[in-house]
């Protein structure tokens, strides 16, 4: 689940989140019930893709479990 990722890339808030705390996307991924490529393109911030409702839902249920207090405005605009 940890290591060091993310060195040297573009990175959207949420990439930058889980990089800085050791989270891979395929953890997330997994943990979220979401296709990793849709966790890729949101973490590399380089899209114009919004993800719908019931994806940052699944996402944040998931980043719930390393942080409580993390909100879906902290990664995505509402």
């Amino acid at each position: 689940m940890f290591g060091f990722f993310g060195l040297g890339k573009k990175r959207s808030k949420l990439g930058r989140w889980l990089d800085n705390r050791g989270i891979s996307q395929t953890w997330l991924a997994e943990k979220a019930g979401v296709n990793r490529n849709t966790i890729n393109e949101l973490a590399a911030g380089d899209t114009d893709r919004s993800p719908t409702t019931r994806t940052i839902s699944k996402i944040i249920k998931a980043l719930r479990e390393v942080d409580p207090s993390v909100k879906a405005d902290d990664f995505f605009d509402m």
